[in-house]
């Protein structure tokens, strides 16, 4: 049988990591600390409990957000990567090559949830494309972000 693997990095590629080994519980918190590190309403993680992260390119630097925990982020772009406290480590779900498959299962922190977090889902929902209006610029983008997988060739030339 195959051990599990889950590889990940930042938005510019300067740091990539894989996981080995069954990712542990994956949830969504709501707390300021959280809020501000993510610069969202919330902030999606997942423990790694017994599998093992392995920086393959470059690793983050740090913010001890409190007296117990440090955030791992990307210096050069900024992508959150880890919440590390003494229980253990936690990877942004975002960061993962194939995020769909971590489903958070609980919500924590929900003292601090911003009151319209909840309705959300219920905003009308448009895709990228669907302004006319913004179709040719949003078409003339070229992305310089990082592939959702390990290569050799990166940064682009």
């Amino acid at each position: 049988m195959s051990q599990e693997i889950h590889t990940g990095g930042c938005q510019c590629g300067a740091i990539r990591f894989r996981v080995e080994g069954a990712l542990g519980d994956a949830s969504v918190c709501h707390c300021r600390m959280c809020q501000k590190a993510f610069g969202s309403f919330y902030a999606p993680l997942v423990s790694l409990r017994d599998a093992k992260l392995v920086w393959t390119r470059g690793e983050p630097k740090k913010f001890q957000s409190s007296n117990a925990a440090a955030r791992g982020f990307c210096a050069d772009c900024g992508t959150p990567l880890t919440y590390e406290a003494p229980d253990g480590v936690a990877i942004a779900i975002g960061a993962f090559d194939v995020p769909a498959n971590i489903v958070p299962k609980i919500q924590w922190g929900v003292e601090a949830e911003l009151p319209y977090a909840r309705d959300i889902p219920h905003l009308p929902r448009h895709g990228t494309l669907e302004d006319p209006n913004a179709v040719p610029f949003l078409q003339s983008l070229v992305s310089y972000q990082h592939p959702d997988h390990d290569t050799d060739v990166w940064p682009p030339k």
